[in-house]
């Protein structure tokens, strides 16, 4: 089984061969020039974006600086918008949804290692897909891990780690990020005019 089909899987590999190297370095250097463009650039920005990534749909900003391990391994949906500090570490896939909502300083990766040292020294590590369901806001300082689903609707407070996937239309936080409670009808009249 190649390190392509081990990357969605779970399953141990290194990706230090079959020009994966070459393709996470497309993916940095994409970065490093969006993050390198003023503010005053967006048209160079909107140029560089659908290149960073695999897909990426209609009225989408990302605020500079954004991280990838390869970019291309992530598809966004239309209106999406991530704050500062934006890190993808997709090896494995990252799908992302509509009207999605992006605080600063948050982390999504696929990636992780074999928690036995001996396995671990040997370099091997494992990705799982991610995926964030429309509608979806991610609070600041939010990290998710591997293999992790969002459900659509829902909110991750700030700062929470999302060790295990979460269903649609609730809000979740904390460390590890559990359901606090489902969103409801308080919440549209909070801010009802």
């Amino acid at each position: 089984m190649s390190v392509r089909e081990r990357m969605n899987t779970g399953r141990l590999y290194t990706d230090h061969c079959e020009g994966l190297p070459e393709e996470r370095r497309t993916g940095k250097e994409l970065a490093y020039d969006y993050n390198m463009t003023r503010s005053s650039e967006e048209a160079r920005r909107r140029d560089i974006l659908p290149r960073l990534f695999g897909s990426l749909g209609k009225d989408c900003w990302i605020e500079p600086p954004v991280r990838v391990a390869y970019g291309s391994h992530t598809h966004i949906g239309n209106h999406f918008y991530a704050n500062f500090n934006f890190t993808l570490v997709d090896d494995a896939t990252v799908t992302i949804g509509d009207n999605v909502m992006v605080a600063p300083n948050v982390t999504i990766s696929t990636a992780g290692h074999p928690i036995d040292p001996a396995i671990r020294i040997t370099g091997q590590q494992f990705s799982l897909p991610v995926i964030i369901e429309d509608n979806v806001w991610l609070g600041t300082g939010v990290i998710i891990n591997p293999g992790v689903t969002i459900g659509r609707n829902s909110v991750i407070g700030a700062g929470s780690v999302v060790t295990k996937s979460i269903p649609a239309d609730v809000v979740a936080v904390g460390v590890p990020c559990r359901v606090l409670r489902a969103i409801n009808e308080e919440d549209r009249a909070a801010f009802a005019q």
